[in-house]
């Protein structure tokens, strides 16, 4: 076989495919050596999404021509030293801007600020012009034409202008977050103008991610601010009632880079699994310090993927902080909630609300936010059932069971709450006093500027399950021995998975141990679980260890039993509440972290302010 050596343009077009996808990356990659050349103002046009036309203009620092000559060259760069390890530049590969030369025409103008005028320089389909004199103030204007002509291969794969002017706007909201001290600015004749003034003082940050998130996100939005062993997270996350139907809302940096890093997601993920089922996303931006020589951002072309040298620290990290803001937070809920009302108030009409709560919940097996695997569990007719373990924490689990929300009969004898029994400076308090049960599920309670209309079932449903929990942690969790231990055979990089994490199971119950290369023995099931197939259980861990770089599994399901009994134990829809019981409710909520909302994510209570009830009559 003859051996053939491929021309330049060829290297570089092969080349390009990696590091230029579509119009998106090519703003990516222009957009970022703007950052890196110090601009503090940066306007992108495009059209025909970007297919026909990207020109990316800012005011930083400029290039000389021997710099503009060496910009359009294969691995040239003026941000990197030897030291591959210590990169602290969004660019760093040198690749950018000849692998956008190989498949496009393109033509760049550059001026620094002492020089008597600019250079431009011109690049067609990999082909390289001299650098001639150009009229230009201090900065540099890159322009992009017919896109792919080079490679129409690629052109073909394109999406339509609307879905690549779309992505571009996805684009660029993830590298605004980063950088709130610079004005962005997006036009075109394919799009209307998006523009991001900067941000400066205390809370620039917030205010940016407000620019790109709303106005609501300012409103429900948890600061972040953590360390541990030298890793900082800082940032904001929005509150578990605060979400939506997909993770295109989930912003990640890593020493001011955007990346969309499986195993970060899969943190995020395991931080809110307790308080959003598993189709609704929370809403939040988080950044990330980290030593460069702690991390590895150069494992794809595009940059978007990052290795850790410690990926537990970094993971435990963010699951820590995340689960103690939502924990500090206590019973807030989401004042989209209220908006959500006000809307359907005036609209005449109930629907699902785009953060994911609903204006009167209907009732939702919990079996519907889970694997089917896991709704075959029947805590009720299980022989394994824990009563006698979460006894003190839920008051028990009988056919009918009572809460502990006091020892009075559950009615007066005139079939109404006594209301007036209630002390009245309870109005102060953030839950207020309540006032009428509507329905027999929902408390209606005063507070000092409004009201609050609380879903009983599901405010006791979190506070039972938040109490499970605290009983079910604060001991390693009962085992039950297998009568002739289960062998599962798997390959051997699995075994080694499994083996690297078998010392944390055995705190859920499950004793497993090597049998051989190619297999695992499993000597012990949690109790709880019951009767289980052990072998899927082992196979889904194995899987998630694969995944998400941890066995979340196994705690998974232990809380969707918690979840289920608290479902079952929890004070039901329909059960007319005396006045002391509804107050008891209330001041429950108020001490028990994240009593915002119920174990699937909708919120447990909808405040009104006074205003707001005085705008619906018309009044302001």
């Amino acid at each position: 076989m003859r051996i053939n050596r491929l021309s330049e343009i060829v290297i570089n077009q092969i080349a390009a495919g990696e590091v230029i996808e579509r119009p998106a990356s090519v703003v990516k990659e222009l957009v970022e050596n703007a950052i890196d050349s110090g601009a503090t103002r940066i306007e992108i046009i495009t059209a025909a999404g970007g297919k026909s036309l990207i020109r990316v203009s800012d005011n930083g620092c400029g290039m000389g021509r021997d710099d503009l000559c060496l910009a359009v060259e294969r691995h040239c760069t003026s941000k990197l030293s030897d030291d591959l390890l210590d990169i602290r530049s969004l660019g760093f590969r040198g690749e950018a801007l000849p692998s956008i030369g190989a498949v496009a025409r393109l033509t760049i103008k550059s001026r620094q600020e002492n020089d008597d005028n600019g250079w431009k320089i011109s690049v067609t389909g990999g082909k390289v012009g001299a650098a001639k004199p150009s009229a230009l103030s201090k900065g540099t204007i890159v322009e992009v034409g017919d896109l792919f002509f080079a490679t129409p291969a690629r052109l073909k794969f394109l999406k339509s202008e609307r879905a690549e002017s779309n992505a571009i706007s996805e684009t660029i909201k993830r590298i605004v977050i980063a950088f709130p001290e610079i004005h962005f600015v997006l036009s075109g004749s394919d799009r209307t103008t998006l523009e991001f003034q900067a941000t400066h003082g205390e809370d620039a940050r917030l205010a940016r991610i407000s620019q790109v998130l709303g106005r609501e996100f300012f409103d429900n939005a948890l600061e972040i601010d953590a360390e541990r062993e030298g890793v900082r997270l800082t940032g904001f996350a929005g509150l578990p009632t605060f979400n939506r139907g997909n993770s295109q809302h989930q912003f990640i940096f890593v020493n001011g880079r955007p990346v969309r890093d499986k195993a970060l997601w899969g943190a995020v993920r395991g931080a809110y699994m307790d308080f959003l089922s598993r189709n609704r996303h929370p809403i939040l931006a988080l950044f990330l310090q980290i030593d460069p020589y702690s991390v590895d951002v150069n494992v794809h072309p595009a940059k978007a993927d990052v290795r850790f040298r410690d990926p537990g620290l970094v993971r435990g990290l963010i699951v820590g902080a995340l689960r103690e803001a939502i924990g500090n937070a206590g019973h807030r809920a989401s004042t989209s909630n209220a908006t959500d009302m006000m809307s359907a108030f005036q609209s005449g009409k109930n629907g699902q609300s785009h953060t994911g709560g609903t204006i009167a919940p209907d009732k939702v097996e919990y079996s519907q936010y889970h694997g089917a695997g896991n709704a075959r569990y029947d805590w009720q007719t299980s022989s394994n059932r824990p009563l006698g373990e979460f006894a003190d924490a839920t008051g028990g689990f009988s056919e009918q069971p009572q809460p502990d929300l006091g020892d009075m009969p559950l009615q007066s004898t005139d079939g109404r709450p006594n209301i007036e029994s209630i002390d009245q400076q309870a109005s102060s308090l953030p839950l207020g006093a309540p006032r009428a049960q509507l329905h027999e599920n929902y408390i209606v309670s005063q507070t000092s500027d409004g009201l609050v209309i609380v879903d009983q079932h599901a405010a006791h449903e979190r506070l039972v399950y938040e109490a499970m929990k605290e009983a079910l942690y604060s001991k390693a969790v009962s085992g039950q021995m297998l009568l002739i231990p289960e062998i599962v055979d798997l390959p051997e990089e699995d075994v080694d998975r499994l083996m690297t994490v078998a010392n944390s199971f055995e705190q859920f119950g499950l004793g497993i141990e090597r049998f051989g290369p190619g297999a695992v023995a499993v000597r012990e099931t949690p109790a709880m679980l019951g009767e289980i197939n052990a072998a899927n259980l082992v196979r889904d861990l194995v899987d998630d260890i694969a995944e998400w770089g941890s066995a979340d599994g196994l705690k998974d399901r232990l809380d969707y039993v918690a979840a289920t009994m608290a479902c079952h134990g929890s004070v039901r829809a329909g059960r007319r509440l005396k006045a002391e019981e509804m107050d008891a409710l209330l001041r429950k909520m108020e001490a028990t972290p994240n009593s915002g909302q119920c174990n699937h994510g909708r919120p447990t209570y909808i405040e009104l302010k006074l205003k707001d009830i005085e705008r619906l009559f018309g009044r302001r």
